[in-house]
């Protein structure tokens, strides 16, 4: 039986019906949002109108209070879904690379399966998974449900 399901989270629609099918699937279970920082993704640290500044912005105090209300934003919607099915979810977050975090979190934490969405981009090497979603599935110690 699943007592404790990672969904890692980065504000995406898939993301969101991932989070969606974790809540629904495992009503028993404790769920934790997980929202990995990515350096290498501008889009997902900082807003768009500050996308092009991104380079110059990493480290400052600026980029820091970004990443701090993206967070806050999404983790403030991940609870708003959660209410909606009536449960409470814990957050959790890290910088770094977003594939090896939540796999190296699978593997550390107490979890039971990991829920996560896939973009879905068409590439002639992923057709089906995105490279986080492809990785995720490798390498987790834990069954993974990838969410389309």
């Amino acid at each position: 039986m699943t007592s404790t399901v990672l969904v890692p989270v980065d504000g995406s629609p898939l993301s969101s019906r991932a989070l969606r099918h974790a809540l629904r699937k495992f009503p028993d279970a404790e769920i934790t949002a997980y929202h990995v920082v990515d350096l290498f993704d501008p889009g997902s640290a900082t807003d768009n109108d500050l996308e092009s500044s991104y380079e110059p912005m990493l480290g400052t105090e600026e980029w820091a209070a970004s990443v701090d209300e993206a967070r806050d934003r999404l983790f403030a919607d991940v609870s708003e879904t959660a209410a909606d099915y009536d449960r409470l979810i814990t957050t959790d977050w890290d910088i770094g690379d977003p594939a090896r975090l939540i796999v190296e979190y699978a593997t550390e934490e107490a979890v039971d399966h990991v829920v996560l969405g896939t973009h879905g981009r068409i590439d002639e090497d992923r057709s089906i998974f995105g490279a986080v979603a492809e990785t995720v599935a490798r390498r987790a110690p834990v069954p993974v449900t990838i969410v389309r």
